[in-house]
């Protein structure tokens, strides 16, 4: 028997949910931990590749960037009608008469197959940099501006130009003769332009990454701020109209009308 010491009274009283813990329980807990934690995985091309850092901007870089693009564009479109001039100029079979600044010897005069398909590659070039041009002006003015959703179309534009740019350009290295100089300068232009168009793809990416996120976050915040207002004034009116006085004060809420003397 305990003497002046009552014991605990468990008669109609139900356990508490969170004094018992099983293993199981636990086990529960952490999967579903860990489901929730899956659920939201960022996947890998969701994330910025390139980060700042005390020798990189990624700000700045994708604005300069931008103003590559444009030279890279004018550029294309200035080689693509040089190179369907000379294509027309120096076919087989035609004859020319008068005198040229600069010889066509370097003008592929073979295969007529492969001199279509450096014709209509340099048909698409030249389209396709009329496409990047409108777009990389877009592309200066929305980091400007710091508009994510117009440098979509600038992504998807350079993306395929430079991967278009990169296959042309292997197959005019390829199919031409590497002997004159005219050929070995395009090369090597080509060369530095499609590693520099990769790097800054990259750059501009990881920016536009990072403008969606901050978008995001602030469409939460204002989203949270108009359901807070929302739910105070709710709360306001229905305590406002629950009783006719209130009972810590001697206002009351009823139309003079009704009052009793």
């Amino acid at each position: 028997m305990n003497y002046g010491r009552k014991t605990p009274s468990t008669y109609r009283s139900t356990p508490s949910v969170y004094s018992h813990i099983t293993s199981r329980s636990q086990s529960n807990l952490h999967s579903q931990r860990s489901r929730s934690m899956k659920s939201v995985r960022i996947p890998w091309y969701q994330k910025p590749i390139l980060h700042n850092n005390q020798y990189l901007d990624i700000q700045r870089g994708a604005f300069i960037m931008g103003l590559f693009a444009i030279f890279v564009a004018i550029f294309t479109i200035g080689t693509a009608i040089f190179d369907i001039y000379c294509l027309a100029l120096a076919a087989p079979g035609s004859s020319h008469y008068g005198y040229y600044i600069i010889s066509y010897e370097f003008v592929y005069v073979g295969n007529v197959h492969i001199r279509n398909a450096l014709m209509v590659a340099a048909l698409f070039s030249l389209i396709g940099g009329l496409v990047v041009l409108v777009t990389s002006i877009m592309l200066v003015h929305a980091l400007r501006k710091e508009y994510e959703t117009k440098i979509v179309p600038w992504l998807w534009s350079f993306a395929i130009f430079t991967l278009f740019r990169f296959l042309a350009f292997l197959f005019f290295a390829i199919v031409n003769d590497l002997i004159f100089a005219y050929n070995i300068l395009i090369t090597l232009i080509w060369s530095v332009i499609v590693v520099a168009s990769i790097y800054g793809w990259l750059m501009v990416y990881s920016l536009y990454l990072e403008l969606s996120d901050l978008t995001k976050l602030e469409d939460l915040a204002h989203l949270r701020m108009g359901t807070m207002q929302s739910l105070n004034a709710s709360v306001a009116h229905s305590l406002a109209g629950s009783r006719p006085t209130t009972p810590h004060s001697t206002v009351s809420t009823v139309p003079v009308g009704d009052r009793h003397v």
